[in-house]
C-alpha cells in the first residue's frame, strides 16, 4: 500500500436530473474515516448507500461537495486519473462476484495484477488464493464453484494487489448464513493483514457489528 488511506467525505451531494426535475440521491453527506479503520455502511434500500460507495471509489463524482483519499482529492482527478488511482489503490466486492466466466480463478486474479502492470503476478496470485482457501481450486472456472467459493475468489481479486483501500457493496447479499460470516472474516483478517481501510455497505446487523464504527445512511443524509 502506498497512500494514506484516510477518508475524508466533505459535504457531498449527488443529483440525478429526471423527467420530473433533480433528485438527490445524496444531500450534504459528510464524515472522515482513520487510516485502517473498517465502517458499514447502514440503512434502508434506496438511501444512497451505493451512491456514496462510487463517490468514494471514483466511479462517479459528486454534484458537489469533495472526496479526499489522503493527499489525493479524488473528486478533482480527471476520469483518466480517477481510473488510475482506482486501478493501483481500490479493490472492490461486490453482492455478485462479476468474475469473467471464461478466465479461471488464477486468471481472475491475476488480471488486477496485469491490469496495473505487474510483470509476473502469478506466484501472487496463488499465494493469494491460497490463503483464502482456494488453492486447489485456482485452475477452475467460475461456473464450475459454489457461491462461497466464487466470493472468495472475487475477495483475492480485489486485495491481491494490496490496495489503500477496500469498498464492499453487499458482499454477503447473495449467500447463505455461514458462507457470510466466511466472507466478513476474510475481508476483516484481510484489511488487518495490508492495513487497508474497509467500508462496507450491508444490511447484515450482525457483520455491520463487527465492524469498528458504523455510518446510517437515510433518504440521502447520515441520519
Amino acid at each position: 500500500m502506498s497512500v494514506d488511506a484516510s477518508i475524508t467525505v466533505d459535504s457531498v451531494v449527488v443529483e440525478h436530473q429526471t423527467s420530473s426535475g433533480p433528485v438527490r440521491a445524496l444531500n450534504g453527506v459528510s464524515f472522515t474515516v482513520d487510516s485502517g479503520s473498517s465502517v458499514a455502511i447502514t440503512g434502508p434500500s434506496g438511501g444512497g448507500k451505493s451512491t456514496l460507495l462510487g463517490v468514494i471509489g471514483g466511479l462517479a463524482l459528486p454534484t458537489s461537495g469533495s472526496v479526499r483519499i489522503g493527499d489525493s482529492e479524488i473528486s478533482e482527478l480527471s476520469e483518466r486519473d480517477r481510473s488510475d488511482f482506482r486501478r493501483a489503490h481500490v479493490g472492490f466486492v461486490y453482492q455478485a462476484d462479476n468474475l469473467l466466466p471464461f478466465l479461471t480463478l488464477l486468471e481472475n486474479v491475476g488480471l488486477q495484477l496485469a491490469l496495473n502492470g505487474t510483470p509476473s503476478g502469478t506466484g501472487r496470485s496463488l499465494a493469494v488464493l491460497a490463503n483464502l482457501g482456494l488453492a486447489g481450486l485456482a485452475y477452475r472456472l467460475p461456473d464450475h464453484l459454489s457461491g462461497g467459493q466464487r466470493q472468495r475468489a472475487a475477495v483475492a481479486r480485489a486485495i491481491v494487489h494490496q490496495p489503500a483501500i477496500i469498498l464492499a457493496d453487499e458482499p454477503t447479499g447473495a449467500l447463505d448464513a455461514a458462507n457470510a460470516v466466511g466472507v466478513i472474516d476474510l475481508l476483516l483478517g484481510m484489511q488487518h493483514e495490508i492495513g487497508a481501510t474497509l467500508i462496507m455497505v450491508t444490511h447484515d446487523r450482525e457483520a455491520a457489528g463487527r465492524l469498528d464504527r458504523q455510518i446510517h445512511l437515510r433518504d440521502g443524509r447520515v441520519s
